[in-house]
């Protein structure tokens, strides 16, 4: 697995991924993104914004690095810095299928992404992608599978998954939504040809939301690499928003918010890889002072306590305006 990468890692960042959801396309969920993008959206600027933190985050050893079909051109520009940088051989390149960017470059489209978890979808997409990264993926993704998605059961899709693994690209599958419990058990079920077809997870998991905890343990018992998302609820744990809980312990620390709540998720004895969504270079440099904040009982107890319902907690994503 490409993933044994990074355990020959020593830097104190190196089970700290860099995500490009926020930075691929001028639009997403994400708080305060007027005041970390400003005004010029456009294809060159995020661009070089991409590329400016994807060398700071290779600088401070961060050694994996996560995109998608659906985040604008986040595979471009990914692509991009990897052609430039042929000396950068150690990384871990992971992307996802099963959602179709549709926003045209737009923030106020109707419809910023489709779903669709189709054989037909992934052929597509899993063509796209390897015109524009190649030999550099590591890792393919289903994208946001749910207990509902037809790409548990289907057995065509597995075939193709499968094929997929055979050439030594590692599959696997992210989740989302309030049952994403039940998705990972679903998803460590199945198999082709007597064996398991998923090698990784990629599931939120935060301090307000915690409940796929138990079934993420389990995959890390079964031998995935467990990569969590969303560590920041999309800037609910990042200042000015944080609760008040959060942020009296990040003053106790001397560090941000952000890297207190990026600490919670990395002390979880099952995380693999935690993905930083920054989208600037001062964003990055504080979500990296996570893998050296030590979080005492008192502190964590605090923490715990911050932990929403999960369907409350979905239901309030679902509602956070594109900016």
């Amino acid at each position: 697995m490409p993933f044994a990468r990074l355990a020959t890692a020593t830097t104190p960042t190196c089970h700290i991924g860099l995500g490009l959801a926020a930075v691929g396309r001028p639009g997403y969920i994400n708080l305060n993104r007027e005041e970390d993008l400003g005004a010029d959206r456009s294809v060159e600027a995020l661009r070089t914004r991409t590329h400016e933190l994807l060398d700071a985050a290779y600088a401070q050893g961060v050694r994996y690095f996560d995109v998608a079909r659906s985040y604008g051109r986040s595979e471009e520009f990914l692509a991009d810095w990897l052609t430039a940088n042929p000396g950068v051989d150690d990384v871990v390149v992971g992307s996802k299928w099963g959602y179709t960017y549709t926003a045209d470059w737009t923030t106020d489209a109707e419809k910023h992404e489709v779903k669709d978890h189709s054989v037909q979808t992934y052929d597509r997409q899993r063509a796209e992608t390897a015109e524009l990264i190649g030999d550099r993926l590591d890792l393919y993704q289903i994208h946001s599978v749910t207990p509902d998605s037809p790409a548990l059961t289907d057995k065509e899709l597995h075939a193709r998954l499968a094929e997929a693994a055979a050439t030594g690209v590692t599959v696997g599958f992210s989740t989302s939504g309030p049952a994403q419990a039940d998705a990972i058990r679903a998803a460590l079920a199945v198999t082709v040809d007597g064996e398991p077809l998923f090698r990784t997870v990629q599931s939120t998991y935060n301090a307000l939301e915690t409940s796929a905890a138990p079934a993420l343990a389990e995959a890390h018992d079964a031998g995935l690499t467990v990569i969590v998302k969303e560590g920041m609820a999309n800037g609910r744990l990042a200042a000015p928003h944080a609760p008040d809980a959060l942020k009296a312990v990040a003053e106790q620390t001397g560090l941000g918010c952000d890297a207190v709540a990026l600490a919670v998720v990395l002390r979880q004895p099952w995380a693999g890889v935690v993905l930083s969504g920054a989208a600037t270079l001062t964003q990055l440099a504080s979500n990296l002072h996570a893998a050296v904040i030590d979080l005492d009982e008192d502190q964590l107890a605090r923490l715990v306590a911050l932990t929403e319902d999960p369907h409350v907690y979905w239901e309030r994503r679902g509602s956070l305006p594109w900016h």
